[in-house]
């Protein structure tokens, strides 16, 4: 999968790379020329006192060595350049691609995951893409360039590099083969320390509040052991290649220097012949230690690039219609015909023959206890999960068969857990209608009951406001969020448990502004407080994943005795009657 992201990804940097590849070897060449000048200088200069002969050799050597100094320079940064925006295209591909998903799919990934896949593991493949084009590209210049050049200055020495470079390459790839699974390990691992970050993070109100600090700092203590242990068991291996590579290049150069001691004894080779040869050795298996670093890192890229690519190859359980009706929302009626869902690998369906309409100008409720699939039926309404059986319609055309910016342009959610950014109140209210004025702005405030405190806060509309919006209170983060639908003006507005944080007298004003100003729109609201939607044109009774009952409150108090027991559990018994 690595080198299938690496092809694709490299291709828009082709350019870079050639111009990597020309100064990379216009450096090699310089690097291969300089060992036979100095043997040169050896030789003819040094050995027959013929100082015009070595400085006129010292200063070509000095000339060859800064045009490898300027290559070297110009191709580290045409490396870096195109490393970068391989990073950058990753990022933005992983970013879109997790944009696309649905529910399901951000649910069998999980967020520390995604997050880690984004980050860590797009930053391995980026530096593999800058080492190679460093290192990678160099080596094989400099090790078959060193054995033509070393075969050159002296053929019988030369079974020496056919003994050390095989043993190396031998000993490196029996260490390499040990460090893949511990790098797969890893990864896994990492991406554990940021789940139980993330959690400790996001609960650490629940945290303090159940003292449980010391339970959640060994929690993470054990963690953080794990991915240290794989990460020492990885890092002794690659600690065993770099003094193999030395032992091998230090045992070599002894046994070149032995070896031709006897040859410049009986006079069949020169002192700067035997120099030469050595500096060949020593780059060409300095050309193999540099290959050996990146074979060291090649296992763990390629462990990201699985996981990369295994992102880029999920496809949403929710695609876009091949060819999307180009019809309109205009009067934002949903209807459900005999819908049914089950998650996959799930034994039994969370809902079956869910069937009802919630009509333009009317207020259409759905009430039931925990897990009677109250919240999975409001996901299937702006499709954030497709049906698996049966059809979700708005105004009459399946919802499968819109194109889903279409289809979401004309919802306005208000999710069970509203999320505000971070920004300020102005920034997160133009999320529903990004040229919204100020006037817009403030009557969803009014509408939304959330005037009041926004008017207090020193800023107004442009009063900060932290990530997830930590900084309000849970009944004005609701607040907000339900004045951010309000903005948008949307045909259909879904209600998913929006009113539970508001005091009785709040909830109130609230459904009153709300049957004013979406008069002719269509209201879905999911609530697990009765009072909240005794007035409502049509209640829908959900009770494990089925309808059991729909019609008025006071028809459903006669017909149906699972609304009842709803209702006497929340209500006196004088407010029943």
């Amino acid at each position: 999968m690595l080198w299938k992201l690496l092809v694709e990804y490299l291709r828009p940097h082709r350019k870079l790379l050639a111009a990597v590849v020309v100064f990379q070897l216009a450096q090699s060449i310089a690097s291969l020329y300089l060992p036979t000048l100095n043997a040169d200088i050896i030789d003819e200069g040094v050995a027959k006192g013929n100082i015009g002969y070595i400085l006129s050799l010292g200063g070509v050597m000095l000339a060859i060595t800064l045009l490898q100094i300027v290559c070297a320079v110009i191709a580290v940064y045409f490396a870096a350049k195109a490393a970068m925006g391989v990073g950058r295209d990753l990022r933005g591909a992983i970013f879109a691609r997790v944009g696309e998903f649905s529910e399901q799919e951000v649910t069998k990934f999980g967020a520390p995951s995604l997050i880690t896949r984004s980050t860590n593991d797009v930053q391995q493949v980026q530096q593999l893409v800058l080492m190679s084009a460093t290192m990678l590209v160099t080596a094989p210049m400099l090790s078959i360039g060193g054995v033509i050049m070393a075969i050159r200055q002296d053929v019988q020495l030369s079974w020496l590099i056919a003994v050390a470079v095989p043993v190396l390459l031998i000993a490196v790839g029996l260490i390499t083969a040990r460090m893949v699974p511990l790098f797969r390990k890893m990864q896994k691992r990492i991406d554990t320390v940021n789940r139980v970050l993330r959690e400790q993070l996001t609960g650490i109100r629940v945290v303090r509040a159940f003292v449980r600090e010391d339970i959640e700092t060994e929690r993470f203590a054990r963690a953080n052991e794990d991915v240290t242990d794989t990460a020492l068991r990885a890092g002794r291996l690659m600690a065993l290649a770099f003094p193999l590579v030395m032992l091998v290049l230090n045992v070599s150069s002894a046994a070149v220097i032995w070896f031709g001691s006897f040859r410049i004894q009986d006079g069949s080779m020169q002192v700067g012949t035997l120099i030469a040869f050595l500096s060949y050795l020593i780059q060409i298996l300095m050309s193999v230690m540099m290959a050996t670093f990146m074979a060291v890192m090649i296992p763990r890229a390629a462990v990201s690039g699985d996981r990369i690519g295994e992102v880029l190859r999920t496809e949403s359980s929710v695609r876009p219609p091949k060819n999307p009706l180009s019809s309109d929302v205009r009067r934002g009626e949903l209807e459900m015909r005999d819908v049914g869902f089950a998650y996959p690998g799930a034994d039994q369906p969370v809902l079956s023959g869910i069937s009802f309409t919630a009509k333009a100008g009317q207020t259409t409720a759905i009430v039931g206890s925990t897990g009677s699939g109250k919240t999975t039926l409001v996901n299937l309404m702006p499709r954030l999960f497709d049906a698996t059986s049966g059809s979700v319609r708005m105004d009459g055309v399946d919802v499968r068969e819109l194109h889903p910016d279409l289809l979401w342009g004309h919802i306005g959610l208000v999710p069970q857990r509203p999320y505000l950014f971070s920004g300020t109140v102005r920034s997160n209210l133009l999320y529903g209608k990004p040229d919204a004025t100020e006037d817009e702005l403030w009557e969803a405030l009014r509408i939304a009951q959330a005037r009041d405190f926004v008017e207090r806060m020193e800023e107004g509309l442009d009063a900060p406001i932290s990530q997830g919006g930590t900084n309000v209170s849970g009944g004005q983060r609701q607040r907000l969020a339900i004045a951010r639908a309000l903005v948008k003006r949307p045909e259909l507005y879904i209600f998913d448990d929006s009113f539970s944080s508001l005091d009785t007298g709040t909830d109130a004003r609230l459904r009153q502004a709300l049957k004013r100003s979406t008069a002719g729109a269509t209201l879905v609201i999911i609530a697990q407080r009765v009072s909240s939607i005794v007035d409502a044109d049509q209640i829908l009774v959900l009770d494990g994943g089925r309808i059991v009952g729909r019609g008025t409150h006071s028809e459903l108090l006669e017909t149906s005795e699972t609304y009842r027991e709803i209702v006497s559990s929340q209500l006196a018994a004088e407010e029943t009657v």
